[in-house]
C-alpha cells in the first residue's frame, strides 16, 4: 500500500501517453488520405475522417480511439486491484487517457474532441454505464443527425448514469470532469448549432 500513489501516477501518465496516440493520424497516413488537422473541422477524428468518403478509415479511427481507452482502463483495473486503489483510482486513469486525446503530447497538443475515447473510458468504467451513454448517443444522432448535438447529449446524461448504475461519487466526480472537458471541446460546434450551421452526419 506504501507504493500505491506512485503506482497510480505513473499509470496516470502511461494512459495520459496511450490517450496522446491519434488514431485519425495514422490511419490516414497509412491509408493515403490527407493529415484531419487539414480539411473540415480541423478535428482529428472519426468524424472528420468520413469526410474524405472513406468509411474504412472512419471505422478505425473510431475503433482505434475507444480502443485506446478501454486498453488505458483495463491496465489500470490489474494495477488498481493489486494496490486496491478502487473505482476513484480507475477513474482518475480514465481521466488521464481521455486528457491524452484532447491534448496529446505526440501531435503538439492538438487533439480531437474525445467522444469516441470517452465511450471507451465509459465502457471499462462500468459497462451499464457506458452502453446507456453510447445508446443515448447513437439514438441522438440517429434522430437528428448531428455528431456534435448527440455528443452533447451524451455527456449531459453520463453522470446521472454514473450515479444511477454505481452509485459511488467516485466515479461521477471523474465522469462530470469528462462531460465538462467535452462539452467546452464542443464549443464551436454550439455556436454552429445555434446559428443552424452545423453540418449534419452524411
Amino acid at each position: 500500500m506504501t507504493h500505491a500513489p506512485a503506482v497510480l501516477i505513473l499509470m496516470a501518465v502511461l494512459a495520459y501517453l496511450i490517450g496522446s496516440i491519434s488514431f485519425a493520424v495514422w490511419v490516414s497516413h497509412w491509408m493515403g488520405l490527407p493529415d484531419p488537422h487539414s480539411y473540415g473541422s480541423g478535428n482529428p477524428g472519426a468524424t472528420n475522417v468520413l469526410r474524405t468518403g472513406n468509411r474504412k478509415a472512419a471505422i478505425w479511427t473510431l475503433l482505434g480511439d475507444a480502443g485506446k481507452g478501454v486498453l488505458a482502463v483495463a491496465l489500470a483495473a490489474v494495477t488498481a486491484t493489486l494496490h486496491q486503489q478502487g473505482m476513484a483510482g480507475l477513474a482518475l486513469v480514465g481521466l488521464a487517457a481521455f486528457v491524452g486525446h484532447l491534448f496529446p503530447i505526440w501531435h503538439r497538443f492538438q487533439g480531437g474532441k474525445g467522444v469516441a475515447t470517452a465511450a471507451g473510458v465509459l465502457l471499462m468504467l462500468q459497462p451499464w454505464m457506458g452502453l446507456a451513454t453510447v445508446l443515448t448517443w447513437l439514438t441522438t444522432a440517429l434522430v437528428f443527425r448531428y455528431s456534435s448535438l448527440a455528443a452533447l447529449a451524451a455527456a449531459f446524461v453520463a453522470p446521472g448514469f454514473a450515479y444511477f448504475f454505481h452509485g459511488g461519487w467516485d466515479l461521477v466526480l471523474g465522469v462530470s470532469l469528462m462531460s465538462a472537458l467535452l462539452v467546452l471541446r464542443h464549443r464551436p460546434n454550439i455556436v454552429k448549432l445555434l446559428r443552424g450551421e452545423e453540418s449534419k452526419i452524411g
